[in-house]
């Protein structure tokens, strides 16, 4: 009898441990599921003909899967010319040969956004001014406008485009240049408020010829040394639809071939002037070359590991209709995700985010309160 007791109680004691073992592998599992996947440090919230979701229901569309969120919409309106398309509207820069032109409303549409949430969702949202013309001496003022007509909202710039391939030719008024002093305006403004700077300027010129010097590298790193204060996030490490990464010249002696794309990047990272510049990692047209090959992959990762904290990842989505469109570029990722240490993995991912648009958070609603003359939200 004593035996049959003393058996009964281990049976019990036994399935109590495996019920908990079970029960807390239950857990664990359902807050891994749970938990977010990214922070997406570029993101629009509308098309180029200013359509998308709502924020709330982006809020949806990320679910538990995105932790935080950039929003901000495009800067670049499309023109509907019927003597160019006819009947057929287009909704995206290649749908027409129609100009395209600076629509200033996105930022108050945005900010309009952010305020229909309640606290709690604005919490995950870093909204970006991006409503301006940066050919134009006036956008530093536009940006300092919308700073004090929607305080407590911003903590950005962009992306907006000084270069940028099929699009700078199609601006009314002609393109942006980096030369201009518009854009030390910009930077200027940038530095003093501490408003997060995230552009795009293609490297290069569509179709460049092999082995020539980037067309935009130098003017690039200029314009980035003259503004050591900003935090500046260039978008999509200067590559694009038709700007491949810059290769050597094939047969050239080594003393006459310019850098590779790596070698260009690798040299950004460790120049002290630079140490303010950021690497944006977006747009599935830009993981078509980084993880073109297992060698070009493993190349990346190597780079980013080497320099963790330079690096955010994005998505570059417009305006996606479901969460499974929106996570397809994180998941597309998914070869370079595997050969970074998990220490660069949290930081490409979470930290760096969080550790910029957080500062960002701080210094901008402090230079609010100093220029408003009252206490921002």
């Amino acid at each position: 009898m004593m035996q049959s007791r003393r058996r009964r109680s281990g049976l019990l004691a036994c399935a109590l441990a495996i019920g908990l073992f079970v029960c807390g592998s239950a857990r664990s599992t359902r807050a891994e599921r749970d938990a977010p996947l990214f922070h997406d440090s570029h993101f629009h919230l509308t098309n180029y003909v200013q359509e998308g979701p709502t924020a709330a229901q982006f809020l949806e569309i990320m679910g538990s899967a995105v932790g935080r969120s950039t929003l901000f919409g495009i800067p670049l309106q499309q023109t509907w010319s019927h003597s160019n398309s006819g009947d057929f509207a287009p909704t995206y820069y290649l749908h027409s040969d129609a100009p395209l032109y600076y629509y200033s409303f996105t930022d108050a549409y945005i900010a309009m956004q952010f305020r229909s949430l309640t606290p709690e969702q604005q919490a995950r949202f870093d909204p970006m001014i991006t409503g301006f013309n940066p050919a134009d001496m006036y956008a530093a003022d536009h940006i300092r406008r919308v700073l004090k007509t929607f305080p407590g909202i911003f903590s950005g710039i962009g992306e907006f485009t000084i270069h940028k391939e099929f699009v700078s030719s199609k601006l009314a008024g002609g393109p942006a240049s980096l030369a201009d002093p518009a854009i030390d305006r910009i930077l200027a403004l940038a530095a003093e408020t501490g408003l997060v700077v995230l552009l795009h300027n293609d490297i290069d010129v569509p179709f460049a010829k092999q082995g020539a010097a980037p067309a935009y590298l130098d003017q690039l790193k200029d314009a980035f040394r003259r503004h050591p204060g900003a935090t500046l996030i260039w978008a999509h490490v200067g590559l694009g639809r038709v700007i491949h990464p810059v290769q050597a010249q094939a047969g050239a002696p080594p003393s006459e071939r310019n850098p590779r794309h790596r070698e260009i990047i690798a040299a950004i990272l460790e120049d002290p002037g630079l140490r303010h510049v950021l690497l944006d990692l977006s747009w599935d047209e830009v993981a078509k070359y980084l993880l073109s090959t297992p060698e070009a992959t493993r190349a990346t990762a190597e780079l980013i590991n080497a320099h963790p904290d330079r690096f955010l990842f994005g998505t570059d989505n417009v305006a996606p209709p479901d969460q499974a469109t929106h996570l397809a570029i994180y998941r597309s990722y998914a070869p370079l995700w595997k050969q970074l240490t998990p220490a660069a993995r949290r930081k490409v991912l979470f930290e760096n985010y969080e550790r910029i648009f957080d500062a960002a958070r701080v210094r901008v609603r402090a230079w609010e309160r100093a220029h408003l003359g009252r206490p921002s939200s």
